[in-house]
Parts: C-alpha cells; sequence; structure tokens
C-alpha cells in the first residue's frame, strides 16, 4: 500500500494496541521550557515521514525546549516527481525547508538508496546511529516501532531496528572504542517515541492541537512525495474545470490547500483526538528511563548511623 493511500484507510487506527503497557498516558502541552538543555533526535526513512506521523509531536518537544536534529536515512529516490535524479534533488529541497520550517538545529543525510534497506548492512547503518548518538548527546528519539507487524517497507523497518539497537549500545564503553579516541563519550538514549503504521503498541497519545497548524505548514512542504502538498488546490481547480465547487475550498488555493489536510489528511488525528476529548492527537508508544528503584529505597529507608 502507497504511504499516500492509507492515510484514507481504516488501517490506521485498527491496529492499535491500547491494552499491552496498562493505561493509556495522554500527554498535554507544558508550561515553559522542561526539556531545555535535552537533545532529540527526529529519524526517518523518507522525506515525508515525520510530517506525517510526529509533526505535532516535533513542534511541542521543539517548542518545550528540546535542540532538535533531523536524520534521514534514504535519499528518495524512488518517490517523487521525473527522473530518479530530479526526484533526489526535489526531496532533498522538501527536506531542507522543513529544517528550518520546524526550527531543528541541524539534519544528517545518510544518503541510503531508497526501499532497499534490507539490502544495506545493519551493523554499518547502526553503528552510524550510535555515533550520531554520542556526537550530539542524544536523550531522546523519534522513530518508526521496530515491533510494528505487517510493515511491508523495508526501509521502515530496518531502520527501526537499528535504531532501536542503537540506543542501547550507544551507552556502552567498549563497542567502536575509535569513537572514544576521538574524544566522544559513551551515551545512551533513555527516552524514545516509537510510531507505526498497522498494528503496533500504543501506550501515549500526545495533544497536538497547539501544534496541528504547524503540522499542516509540514505536510503542505512536502511537496515532492508526501499525501497533501497541493492536492486541496488542485482538486478545487478539477472541480471548477467540471462546474463544481466544494465550499470546503473556499475561494483560494492556500485555504484549499489546508483544509483538505484538516479534513482528509488529519482524519485519523482528529478521531484519535476526540477519544480523549482532544481536537487532534498522535499515537506513541513511549518508553522512558526506568526508575532506580535501589536509590528509592535508600531514600525512604536509609538512617543515620
Amino acid at each position: 500500500m502507497n504511504r499516500r493511500e492509507f492515510l484514507g484507510s481504516s488501517a490506521m487506527l485498527a491496529g492499535y494496541d491500547y491494552s499491552v503497557y496498562g493505561e493509556v498516558v495522554v500527554e498535554k502541552k507544558q508550561a515553559g521550557k522542561p526539556h531545555a538543555g535535552k537533545v532529540l533526535a527526529v529519524i526517518q526513512p523518507h522525506s515525508d515521514d515525520f510530517t506525517i506521523f510526529n509533526g505535532g509531536l516535533v513542534a511541542k518537544l521543539i517548542d518545550e525546549g528540546y535542540q532538535a536534529y533531523l536524520i534521514r536515512v534514504t535519499n528518495d529516490d524512488m518517490a517523487g516527481p521525473g527522473s530518479i535524479g530530479n526526484t533526489v534533488l526535489e526531496n532533498e529541497k522538501d527536506n531542507n525547508r522543513l529544517v528550518k520550517l520546524f526550527g531543528f538545529a541541524g539534519n544528517f543525510d545518510l544518503n541510503y538508496p531508497n526501499h532497499n534497506m534490507d539490502n544495506t548492512s545493519p551493523a554499518e547503518l547502526k553503528s552510524r546511529f550510535i555515533f550520531l548518538f554520542r556526537l550530539l548527546k542524544v536523550d531522546c528519539v523519534i522513530s518508526y516501532s521496530p515491533w510494528g507487524h505487517y510493515e511491508e517497507n523495508p526501509d521502515h523497518y530496518v531502520t527501526a531496528q537499528c535504531v532501536e539497537a542503537a540506543c542501547w549500545i550507544a551507552g556502552g564503553d567498549k563497542d567502536y572504542p575509535e569513537h572514544f579516541a576521538a574524544g566522544l563519550k559513551p551515551h545512551g538514549v533513555r527516552e524514545k517515541y516509537y510510531y507505526g503504521r498497522f498494528d503496533w503498541k500504543v501506550n501515549r497519545v500526545v495533544d497536538i492541537g497547539p501544534w496541528v497548524e504547524r503540522k499542516i505548514d509540514g505536510l503542505i512542504e512536502n511537496k515532492a512525495q508526501g499525501p497533501a502538498g497541493e492536492k486541496g488546490s488542485e482538486l478545487r481547480a478539477r472541480l471548477a474545470s467540471q462546474g463544481l465547487k466544494l465550499p470546503l475550498l473556499g475561494n483560494d488555493d492556500t485555504t484549499a490547500n489546508r483544509n483538505y489536510i484538516r479534513e482528509f489528511v488529519l482524519r485519523r488525528n482528529r478521531e484519535l483526538g476526540q477519544k480523549y476529548n482532544l481536537e487532534y492527537a498522535e499515537p506513541y508508544l513511549y518508553i522512558g528511563p526506568e526508575p532506580d528503584i535501589v536509590e528509592e529505597y535508600v531514600k525512604k529507608n536509609a538512617v543515620r548511623i
């Protein structure tokens, strides 16, 4: 299934499992900059992934103080307009505009061939992630879930598996000693927001209502292969040529594009939000740091001698 097509299907909500990790936590906007001093890595196999799935969360975490970096794994050479060379260029332009729009501190393009990540060395990709996690001192990642079922795109599941392994290995003091010789330190990733397309586990619903307009901005910028781009204005023009009009699309292209996204592309975000009395929401499997039960026990029970 084309990922631009699945947005209109029932699969996006039907496959969520909300029970396996206990009660779902609803994450809402936090006041101030509670994440100041922390680093976020947004890892996407393709230039349209994070805007579709994480545009609200990314905007939220950056507004709350994270210094964020965008890591794009492939060169997107199989999805976009014109020749292969033109496709690569147009996706690169989209990606660079998104870096500026969302306020990323920087970005890294790893430039693997699109749709062929299952022919890429997992050890190599894993080591590149480990290097970046140590170099940037990443505290939190957003990535495809390594445990999602029925995912047909190898770029998604190979990337996810390598991210998961790298988050753990980056904290060790023996893997890749050349990193330490170059001045890097062990640095494991402690927080993860995992997402998927079909059957996967969810324990966190993020309120993206305050950032839905920025998510729409991002979806519009995915002109090369995104699910929205200028689809609204194109539909408006087609209907006009037939002597028809949709009031939803308004009287200009900007209104048409934004309302098209709001009504059709964000439909599942709206439906999920309604389940939790929110305007719009994004679902995740969140994995955070384990509580230090030894220190907690010491605080409660230690006595002076």
